[in-house]
């Protein structure tokens, strides 16, 4: 697996946990801000309409335009609606900040999806994307559990900020990886720990 493939599984893991913290217990949130039923599901459909009319759209742009750009709009916008959260007190508000969700998800998924493909190694597509899928669902088995805890013991805003910033940080390692390493080499963008599991280079 090339570097180029370790930077897209790690940013795409920590999308995944973060989005992972929030997970079923977006259903309680949402009771708490005065939603119902109708409201809950009806904001939820929002998100899933919103990501499949625009992945079609942002697919086909993104044949003629930097998907990599592209991609990293959408870890972005995701980081920006993720910190939204601490401000929705109502229905409607909840609304905008699934709208925002779902362009963002547009965004990133098939870009993400496309430059995956090209990084593959033929060899190795099964195992690779097998790291993909089976990899995500570990991680976000994860963030549940941690998503949890932290709601048992602290409070929905606490996860919201720890959401929001590991967003941000998954969009700092594409900007970091995809965009920067062509003018430094590995040791020079990041910290030891994450050289080494990313590159797999050695401390000297």
């Amino acid at each position: 697996m090339n570097r180029y493939q370790r930077a897209l599984l790690f940013s795409s893991y920590m999308w995944y946990f973060g989005e992972g913290l929030l997970g079923p217990l977006y259903a309680i949130f949402t009771q708490r801000v005065g939603g119902d039923v109708l409201e809950l599901t009806g904001a939820y459909a929002l998100y899933l309409v919103t990501v499949g009319a625009l992945d079609i759209y942002i697919g086909k742009i993104s044949d003629h335009y930097s998907k990599k750009h592209l991609m990293t709009l959408g870890y972005a916008l995701n980081a920006v609606a993720t910190f939204g959260y601490l401000f929705v007190d109502s229905p409607a508000k909840l609304f905008m900040i699934q709208g925002l969700l779902g362009v963002a998800a547009a965004f990133a998924t098939p870009t993400w999806n496309s430059l995956f493909s090209i990084y593959e190694n033929k060899k190795h597509a099964g195992e690779e994307w097998g790291l993909d899928n089976g990899g995500s669902q570990l991680v976000t088995g994860f963030a549940v559990v941690t998503g949890g805890i932290i709601i048992t013991y602290f409070s929905f805003s606490f996860l919201f900020v720890l959401m929001g910033l590991v967003q941000i940080f998954s969009t700092i390692i594409l900007l970091h990886m995809l965009h920067l390493h062509k003018h430094s080499a590995p040791s020079e963008i990041l910290p030891d720990p994450l050289k080494e599991i990313l590159f797999h280079v050695e401390k000297e």
